[in-house]
């Protein structure tokens, strides 16, 4: 066992299961669901639940970690004597990581023997779970914590991510795109592929028209990546919100094409990247040489 601690947050969207077995502390987002306040505690079954309620016309929204919140859970780790990492959303799509930093801060005054460590991850979603499993997996092999971090550093850019969504208005209603190409895109069963980029941010990366050409064009990204790299034993990372019949074909796809793959593993979505992009959201997260939009 390693003598420090890797903590991250609810949307690094791990499994809870994977959360508790590796002892991975994680500070929860809150989200709401009409009036009703709920924690997103991670587990496949209130995902699920979630995505079926969206499908019967659940609004859901969610909510920023303020600084308290995140001082209490800084100091409950630091209070165990040992050095943290801390893994979260990449800082430009994360409106609370300003108040991560802000805490952070404060308990450094309060614990300068100890070092509380806030890595800008440039990835989202399952994105930053891999990060956080490539890390972990390090840490349990024995790495060092500085070692630790400058591995995350130096890889954190080789993860890359390719999303597509189903239902344009979610996004509309996060003011990701208007209402114009809202409805435009309905009309005309525009599906935007999209990814992330070095900077962290979400950025379409093609617009195409209907669900079967979305998912093909994410698979040619993908399968583009993996010829440039080494891919015996390379692990992948499909998340999906509600569409587990187009995550299981984009994985028989890769598998066809690469049958020395590691283990590709398939997973619901997280309820806060869900919350803002809806059932049928579809991603795909590996380690490659560097990404790229095609």
């Amino acid at each position: 066992m390693y003598n420090y601690i890797i903590a991250t947050s609810s949307t690094a969207d791990l499994t809870r299961e994977y959360l508790d077995g590796h002892a991975i502390p994680f500070i929860p987002y809150s989200y709401t669901v009409g009036e009703e306040l709920r924690t997103d505690d991670c587990r496949e079954e209130s995902r699920a639940a979630v995505y079926k309620g969206m499908r019967a016309g659940d609004r859901l929204k969610t909510s920023m970690i303020n600084e308290y919140t995140y001082y209490d859970f800084f100091r409950g780790l630091l209070e165990t004597g040992r050095n943290v990492l801390f893994l979260d959303m990449s800082v430009k799509m994360s409106v609370s990581y300003s108040n991560s930093l802000a805490a952070a801060e404060k308990l450094r005054a309060e614990f300068p023997e100890l070092r509380l460590e806030i890595l800008d991850t440039r990835c989202i979603s399952g994105g930053l779970g891999l990060l956080v499993e490539e890390v972990v997996r390090r840490a349990e092999e024995g790495m060092s914590f500085d070692d630790v971090i400058a591995w995350a550093e130096e890889n954190k850019l080789r993860i890359a991510h390719r999303f597509t969504v189903d239902d344009l208005n979610y996004l509309k209603a996060g003011g990701r795109v208007s209402n114009t190409a809202a409805l435009v895109g309905s009309v005309l069963d525009i599906k935007p592929v999209l990814y992330v980029p070095d900077e962290g941010t979400l950025e379409v990366a093609q617009k195409v028209r209907g669900r079967k050409k979305a998912l093909n064009t994410i698979l040619s990204g993908v399968l583009n990546d993996l010829e440039t790299i080494d891919t015996k034993g390379l692990e992948m990372r499909i998340l999906h919100a509600d569409c587990l019949a187009d995550a299981e074909w984009v994985k028989n796809e890769v598998l066809r094409a690469h049958p020395d793959m590691g283990e590709i593993r398939i997973t619901s979505l997280g309820v806060v990247i869900g919350a803002h992009c809806g059932p049928g959201l579809l991603t795909v997260f590996y380690l490659c040489s560097g990404r790229r939009p095609k």
